[in-house]
């Protein structure tokens, strides 16, 4: 049975914050507009500020949909879902109106200082969420988290390593962090192998050609973050190490259960047969002429 609030109830903020990962929805306005559906799933990216106010911070993609979406004139419409893979089943919606703060804005350092940036980070989509519903989730399949993938984080902070270099090199003096003076004195040169190249190719515009990044990619602020190189990284051919041992043990484990059930099987027919050959033996004999 599904229960709408308008606001987040406390324990259903608890229960976000322990989940793996969501999903984000949005559409453009006009009627052959895409529809867009992101899935969302790197590790503490999703903040609740208060029971009608969230955050997430936005990784850099190929697409650019949402933010495009969320700065249509007469848009901002968003809606958030969870749902349980593990223990009781649940789905939870959030809908709420968006506001995009870019890489480089005072407004997104507010959020997220460079101490605490993630690889690729282009900006945050804060959502003022004006209605909150529950449902039973009771077709939503059972999964087991695994592990966050580093992939994403590693290949931007790759693309980002190139803006560094090619800013230490080009400047005196680095601007401050996060300056919201994005004029022709300050816009550097971009590394056409830099982050800020690929924000610029791929993500100033939407599918329907709406526009998206607006100063993130001409941005003078260094893209730094927090992305460990030296600590280890799951990889897909570890993944499936774990899967197949795991599958080993319960093949193994199998094959005990089935010869026990065998055993027994055969023990069964041969307690049968001895029972009947004594039947037999005690019946009483009887004579026809």
């Amino acid at each position: 049975m599904a229960v709408y609030y308008d606001e987040i109830p406390p324990k259903l903020i608890e229960w976000i914050l322990q989940q793996h990962m969501f999903w984000i929805a949005t559409a453009a306005l006009q009627g052959d507009g895409h529809v867009n559906v992101s899935p969302k799933g790197t590790a503490n990216c999703f903040h609740v500020e208060s029971p009608t106010r969230v955050w997430y911070e936005d990784l850099t993609g190929s697409g650019v949909e949402t933010i495009a979406h969320m700065r249509q004139p007469g848009n901002g419409r968003i809606t958030i879902l969870f749902n349980a893979f593990e223990g009781p089943p649940r789905i939870l919606r959030l809908w709420g109106k968006g506001t995009v703060y870019e890489f480089g804005t005072p407004e997104y350092n507010e959020y997220i200082p460079p101490s605490n940036r993630k690889a690729g980070s282009r900006a945050i989509i804060v959502i003022d969420v004006y209605k909150v519903g529950t449902s039973c989730g009771f077709g939503v399949p059972l999964y087991k988290f695994e592990t966050q993938r580093t992939m994403l984080e590693r290949w931007c902070d790759q693309l980002e390593g190139f803006d560094r270099d090619g800013e230490a090199q080009s400047q005196v003096q680095a601007p401050p962090p996060y300056s919201s003076d994005q004029n022709e004195t300050n816009i550097i040169d971009k590394d056409p192998r830099g982050i800020k190249a690929w924000w610029t190719l791929e993500n100033v515009a939407s599918f329907d050609g709406l526009p998206a990044l607006r100063s993130a990619h001409d941005s003078s602020v260094s893209p730094i973050n927090t992305f460990d190189k030296k600590a280890p990284h799951p990889s897909l051919g570890q993944t499936k190490s774990a899967e197949k041992a795991a599958n080993g043990g319960k093949a193994k484990s199998g094959t005990r259960e089935t010869m026990r059930l065998l055993m027994a099987f055969g023990l069964g027919v041969m307690v049968t047969a001895g029972y009947v050959r004594l039947a037999a033996s005690r019946a009483p004999m009887s004579w026809t002429r």
